[in-house]
């Protein structure tokens, strides 16, 4: 108890030197120069907002109407339909299979990569340099290849009649894609293998961040590498691993390419389908424009409320982002 109180009162010290010498630092934003940044912003602003504000609102627009092939084509006048096709998915229990799979699979998604990408940082701070330098480019090599590449790479590796890793495990022509559980375990290992570069870079520079005395005092206080992590460096790291954890969220729930890709388009009737996927069927497949935009802005509302969530939660804690 007594080297536990100890490391934690140097963490919580060392932590409110950093916070002091951070606010120090802090320009005022009510001077003169208050509102240089957003002057320096304006032009990415601007731009932003063409390419996300205008598609989402036609996004919302046509999810309002009935846009089907014959309003595209011109045969049919479009209508209003109001929240008729939000009434529509609501009460398609197929959307509500989709969407919990959607959520456990990004779930499973979000903490093996936070897991995998941490444990690396962790180690990138243990091994030598030219270790530490082979790991980063191999990390980098994979978070920088496109989607359909990895996602192609992957289902070879996993092939039932060419793939080396059924070979070394034995499993002779078993198909992976074929099941629902191993089809999205695949997709899994996948998606994590392409994300956990920027949450290993991510840490590994907030990790260097850290006062040394603050770990050395902690080793020397007889902390295993599991409590060092635990009790120093994550609430040191906390906002790092907010934004990291926010992203993570964001792309894990709209994965799109590597479902589409691995599974072809959703798997075995449908069995692996994630909400991105669903809503390309509804809207490609079907012609049913306007319930894919309603689908497109229930999946908006619903990052958008997660992220919001965490943020205030955040707050309530007393951290600065």
């Amino acid at each position: 108890m007594a080297a536990h109180d100890t490391l934690t009162e140097r963490a919580g010290a060392a932590g409110d030197t950093v916070a002091k010498a951070t606010a120090g630092a802090r320009p005022s934003r009510r001077g003169r120069g208050g509102w240089t940044p957003w002057l320096y912003l304006a032009p990415a602003l601007v731009v932003l907002g063409g390419l996300l504000v205008y598609p989402i609102y036609q996004l919302g627009l046509i999810s309002f109407l009935e846009y089907t092939q014959a309003q595209v084509s011109g045969g049919e006048p479009t209508t209003f339909e109001g929240f008729g096709n939000y009434a529509a998915l609501f009460g398609d229990d197929q959307f509500w299979q989709v969407l919990l799979a959607t959520v456990v699979f990004a779930a499973a998604c979000v903490v093996s990569t936070l897991a995998v990408g941490c444990a690396l940082a962790v180690l990138l701070t243990r091994v030598r340099a030219l270790p530490r330098l082979a790991l980063m480019l191999a990390g980098l090599g994979a978070w920088a290849t496109p989607a359909v590449t990895g996602s192609t790479v992957w289902l070879l590796l996993f092939d039932p009649d060419f793939g080396p890793v059924n070979r070394v495990l034995g499993l002779g022509d078993h198909s992976w894609t074929y099941g629902r559980v191993s089809a999205f375990a695949l997709v899994l290992l996948e998606v994590v293998w392409c994300s956990f570069p920027f949450v290993m870079v991510t840490v590994y520079a907030g990790i260097r961040a850290v006062p040394g005395e603050v770990l050395e005092a902690a080793s020397l206080d007889g902390a295993s590498q599991w409590r060092i992590w635990r009790s120093v460096l994550a609430p040191m790291l906390r906002p790092i691993l907010v934004v990291v954890t926010i992203q993570s969220v964001i792309w894990d729930f709209k994965v799109f390419t590597q479902i589409y890709v691995m599974t072809n388009g959703g798997g075995i009737a449908g069995q692996n389908l994630v909400l991105n996927v669903y809503a390309y069927q509804k809207a490609f497949a079907s012609s049913q424009y306007s319930l894919g935009s309603a689908i497109g802005v229930v999946m908006l509302l619903m990052l958008m409320a997660v992220t919001l969530v965490y943020l205030r939660l955040l707050r309530r804690q007393g951290e600065e982002l």
